[in-house]
């Protein structure tokens, strides 16, 4: 729920502070003291679109203020769906206990910066977490069941219909998934056959040259050693020469050892390294001399063999240019070539196998489609039914209330379903109905959604209402019984109405009065919460008008005792 809003230099508010508690809390307060402006500011902190003209321009010895701040404070169960949203998008979830604070800077040129617990995020981000912790609903809200993209989850999670409808969307994937796959294949395929005689002619070329993995390193020491041979060949006979001269490398390491032999054991373990030595220089000096006459034969000047080693080098080089790649791509080239052959030449049942699952995809996927389309059919005459039980208490006696589930062409079909779903209403007998903002006034679409909000109010998963004067142009009686379905929805969820209405202020648990006062021609708007005394002269305020009377109070009493405030 909202814990708790601080708003610095938002229009006439120089620095507010306001604390929410669960129920209902009514906001009152004169017209133009700023109930609006408070809506505005906790809309910012909640990602909504920004205005430069919200900055204060009072105050800082008339030179305005350079900077407003408004930030939102929520307290939320450690489940709440919001902090998988947060984790997805790499942003710290708040320790159990801890509140979770959206916060949002506005300069007088109109740039800002968003923050989620103090770590800066997009407004975008900012704006999907605002709309998942508060719902504004009223005649200017933009979001919440005002928003026609909203109505299917209402009418699904009315119905609990939500496992339903994530098998559907998970079915619609696999569809699609399928879909795409035979498409690329059979694409793949037109391709392959577009190109199959280049395909087989430029693997036969690789057949017949077979080039092997790290076949050009080897050609190349290979070459290198030959076009050097007589030089290398020189050089080495005369080391070889170095190590047999005279008594020769090997005869006098040996006689080394004779020498010592005798004095090993005198030497009590001294000569034992020494020896070890010498056992080590005398094999090394003999590998040396094999290796030698080895590399001496490899390197024997051969015409035939430079000349072999030359063509097979400049063909391999020659095809790799030929295709653009690397000496050591040409195997994988040749591995590619033969799969795309092989495709070719079992394109048949891949394409066979590969339409067959998409018709099993769509096959599934239409089917469940179809069942959900059923139940959200059956529960929208149940959901209809709901709200007309509570439109003539809320002076609606003559409006209707229609939930329209259309089936869409199948080209529309998506992740939902096949339906398209939203809300319409006719205010009065022979009207046609249509979509709630754009037939019903100010006052009575206000009524009419907190109409569905009581009916809705188990599949709500947002812990916060905020209904905008939905007592507009009503009164008596029937503000009495707006003031009724507030205080019912709000067991459920929080609830904060903005109203005129005495009669709906008087069910409020907790009641906040924003009033306006200047103070050296500066105006500024407070917020304050009421005591019970407070409360009761706010209300005969809002009975009375201007000049509160003792009649005013004692009506006010009563509305107070009536709702047991």
């Amino acid at each position: 729920m909202l814990a708790s809003v601080t708003i610095r230099d938002i229009v006439l508010i120089d620095k507010v502070e306001v604390s929410f508690e669960t129920g209902l809390c009514a906001l009152t307060g004169e017209t133009g003291a700023g109930k609006s402006i408070l809506l505005d500011a906790l809309g910012l902190a909640l990602g909504m679109r920004a205005n430069a003209g919200l900055v204060r321009t009072a105050g800082n010895g008339g030179n305005g203020i350079p900077r407003a701040s408004v930030a939102a404070s929520f307290d939320l169960a450690t489940d709440d769906a919001v902090f998988a949203l947060l984790v997805d998008h790499d942003i710290t979830v708040p320790e159990p206990g801890e509140p979770l604070i959206l916060r949002r800077n506005l300069d007088k040129d109109g740039r800002g910066r968003a923050f989620i617990n103090d770590q800066p995020v997009s407004v975008a981000l900012l704006r999907q977490v605002g709309e998942s912790l508060v719902e504004i609903e009223g005649q200017f809200a933009s979001h919440g069941l005002m928003d026609q993209s909203t109505h299917r989850n209402s009418l699904d999670g009315f119905a609990n219909l939500k496992d339903t409808s994530h098998k559907v969307s998970v079915l619609y994937k696999d569809w699609r998934d399928a879909e795409t796959a035979l498409t690329e294949a059979i694409a793949a395929l037109e391709q392959n056959r577009t190109d199959e005689e280049y395909l087989r002619h430029a693997l036969a070329e690789l057949a017949e040259l077979d080039p092997q993995a790290g076949e050009e390193t080897d050609l190349a020491e290979t070459r290198a050693l030959l076009m050097n041979g007589e030089r290398l060949v020189t050089a080495m006979a005369s080391a070889a020469k170095s190590l047999s001269n005279g008594d020769g490398v090997e005869d006098r390491l040996a006689a080394a050892q004779r020498a010592l032999t005798h004095e090993v054991e005198a030497a009590a373990g001294r000569l034992d390294a020494v020896m070890d030595a010498l056992a080590i220089a005398n094999d090394a000096v003999a590998d040396a001399e094999g290796l030698l006459h080895r590399v001496m034969v490899d390197a024997e000047p051969d015409p035939a063999k430079l000349e072999f080693c030359e063509e097979r080098l400049f063909a391999i080089r020659a095809m790799a240019r030929k295709h653009n790649i690397s000496v050591e791509d040409l195997p994988t080239l040749r591995s590619n070539l033969e799969k795309r052959l092989s495709e070719i030449d079992d394109a048949g049942g891949l394409l066979q196998k590969l339409q067959a699952e998409r018709d099993q995809a769509y096959e599934d996927y239409q089917s469940n489609a179809q069942v959900l389309s059923d139940k959200r059919a059956k529960a929208a005459i149940k959901l209809d039914k709901a709200v007309a039980i509570e439109l003539p208490p809320l002076k609606l006696e003559k409006a209707t209330f229609t939930t329209r589930v259309d089936t869409v062409d199948e080209k529309d079909w998506g992740p939902s379903g096949i339906n398209r779903i939203h809300f319409e209403v006719s205010t009065n007998p022979g009207v046609p109905s249509g979509p709630l903002g754009r037939i019903a006034s100010g006052g009575e679409l206000a009524r009419f959604l907190l109409a569905l909000k009581v009916v809705l109010h188990r599949s709500n998963a947002i812990p916060t209402l905020i209904f905008d004067e939905v007592d507009s142009g009503i009164g008596g009686a029937v503000a009495a019984a707006v003031g009724e379905r507030l205080a019912k929805l709000a067991e459920n969820v929080q609830v904060l109405a903005i109203t005129h209405s005495p009669q709906v202020a008087s069910c409020a648990m907790r009641h906040l009065k924003i009033a306006k006062s200047e103070n050296k021609n500066v105006v500024t708007t407070s917020v304050s919460q009421l005591s019970k005394d407070d409360r009761q002269e706010e209300i005969a305020r809002m009975l009375a008008g201007t000049k509160i009377t003792d009649e005013a109070r004692a009506a006010a009493a009563s509305l107070m005792s009536r709702e047991g405030k």
